[in-house]
C-alpha cells in the first residue's frame, strides 16, 4: 500500500483562474507561496519562498474561484503530481535569467486561513471539507 498527502498553508500569489474541460468539470488553477525565514550562523536574517501551483477540481473549483482572491491566506490538502519532463518540480527561467523551481499539488480540500472570506453580498462565508459554502450568520448562534 502507498500513501502521498501534503498539506500547505500560505497566501495566493494571485488571482485564481477558472477554466472548464470539455466534459464540463471546473478547474481552479491557484499559485500559493510559502515563506520560511531564520537567520544563519552569521546572524543574518535569511528567507525563502516555495511556490506551488494547485490545481482545485470539481465543485471545489467552483467555490475556490469565487470566494479566493490574490493574497488571501489558505490551507491546502492534496498529493504532489511529478512534472512529466523533469519527473520532479517544473523548472522555469525567471526574466532576470536565474533559473527556479515550483512545486504541482492536485488539491483534496483547502480552507479560508482569513478568518472567513467574503460572497458579493458582503456576508461572511466559509468552506467545509466537503466542499459546502455558506453565509455564516453569527445571530443565530443559541449562546
Amino acid at each position: 500500500m502507498s500513501y502521498q498527502k501534503i498539506i500547505i498553508a500560505g497566501n495566493l500569489g494571485r488571482e485564481p483562474e477558472l477554466r472548464y474541460l470539455q466534459d464540463g468539470t471546473a478547474v481552479t488553477s491557484l499559485n500559493v507561496a510559502t515563506n520560511r525565514s531564520w537567520s544563519n550562523a552569521d546572524g543574518e536574517r535569511i528567507q525563502e519562498t516555495t511556490w506551488f501551483r494547485v490545481s482545485v477540481w470539481g465543485k471545489r473549483a467552483e467555490v475556490a474561484n469565487l470566494y479566493l482572491s490574490k493574497g488571501d491566506k489558505v490551507l491546502v490538502e492534496g498529493r504532489l503530481q511529478a512534472d512529466s519532463a523533469t519527473g520532479g518540480s517544473r523548472l522555469w527561467q525567471r526574466q532576470d535569467g536565474t533559473m527556479s523551481a515550483s512545486f504541482e499539488v492536485r488539491a483534496t480540500d483547502f480552507a479560508f486561513l482569513n478568518g472567513s472570506s467574503r460572497n458579493g453580498n458582503g456576508e461572511s462565508v466559509a468552506a467545509s471539507s466537503n466542499g459546502y459554502v455558506g453565509a455564516e450568520y453569527e445571530d443565530d448562534l443559541p449562546f
